[in-house]
């Protein structure tokens, strides 16, 4: 199997892995599924993602598809890199190689510009035409034509709060104090029409490539607040030169007053993704994040 073969058969990968007829090397991919790098035998690799066999539950439907789609969405833009999907199967995702590189001032400077025009290049609506994931949460992606304080509460925030309490990552005190932050979602401003965003934007979602430029991978696409873009790119440490991607974005596309104060509320989106998947190590995170929201403090300190 070469690569010309894949792109015009693309159902024949799992029957060629089943054979042992491609090199499968494990990877680096996330914390959700297994990947692998696939050599091809006119020595071209492809980048693989699986659904764990220790998941202890199958593939939820339209999990590679939702990504899949999303990232065709974001590539359709023609703003920033993003991997071509090769293959889009319900059991597996494979896209083109992108070999790593290490991160430069070029390149963030680029990126800073393509981000703000893959914002640009918008949404009929909030939400996307497909059914949506985040890491292996699903996502309301009901079309939705806001305004933007509803949407972002009824379909970002309330689902993952409920999962974080029914889950034992948060307690009921936890819980009024988010609810304070839904409740009053109208006063913090920044309603825009819906960008087209990543949607799951944290710096380990940038891949720094030896071409000298940042792709975008694992998006949560759909349409949304480019503020949450930005917003969810502050946390866990924010990527390297995080300082001249934000000066190039501004450049291209200035934010409108308040967004360091929102910084917060666009975070707690993604928090609470965190404690509904991963438990209460991300407690003292949304309980923060909350507060700051409430306060207009507009901090983004969060470790991971």
């Amino acid at each position: 199997m070469d690569l010309a073969y894949l792109r015009a058969h693309p159902e024949q990968l799992p029957t060629f892995l089943t054979h042992q007829r491609i090199r499968e090397t494990p990877v680096s991919g996330g914390d959700i599924c297994a990947a692998s790098r696939m050599t091809l035998d006119d020595g071209q690799s492809v980048f693989a993602k699986t659904w764990p066999e220790n998941a202890g539950r199958p593939v939820p439907e339209g999990f590679f598809a939702a990504e899949a789609a999303g990232l065709r969405w974001l590539r359709e833009a023609g703003a920033v890199a993003v991997p071509e999907v090769l293959v889009a199967l319900p059991e597996l995702l494979a896209l083109e190689w992108i070999g790593p590189g290490e991160p430069g001032r070029e390149a963030a400077d680029q990126f800073g510009r393509e981000l703000a025009e893959l914002h640009r290049a918008g949404a009929p609506a909030f939400g996307a035409r497909w059914p949506g994931f985040i890491g292996a949460l699903p996502a309301d992606n009901t079309p939705d034509d806001g305004p933007w304080p509803e949407w972002f509460a009824r379909a970002r925030l309330l689902p993952y709060l409920r999962r974080s309490v029914d889950g034992g990552a948060l307690t009921s005190a936890d819980a009024t104090l988010v609810e304070q932050v839904i409740a009053r979602i109208d006063e913090f401003g920044g309603d825009e029409p819906p960008a087209r965003v990543h949607g799951d934007l944290w710096p380990g979602n940038l891949l720094w490539s030896d071409d000298d430029r940042v792709w975008l991978v694992d998006p949560a696409a759909h349409g949304g607040h480019r503020e949450t873009d930005l917003a969810q790119l502050a946390l866990f440490g924010g990527p390297p030169h995080h300082d001249r991607i934000m000066a190039a974005y501004q450049e291209s596309w200035p934010l409108a007053d308040g967004w360091r104060d929102r910084v917060p509320l666009h975070q707690l989106h993604l928090l609470l993704v965190h404690t509904a998947l991963f438990g209460a190590a991300y407690r003292d995170s949304v309980t923060r994040s909350a507060r700051d929201a409430l306060n207009g403090t507009g901090r983004a300190t969060v470790e991971r």
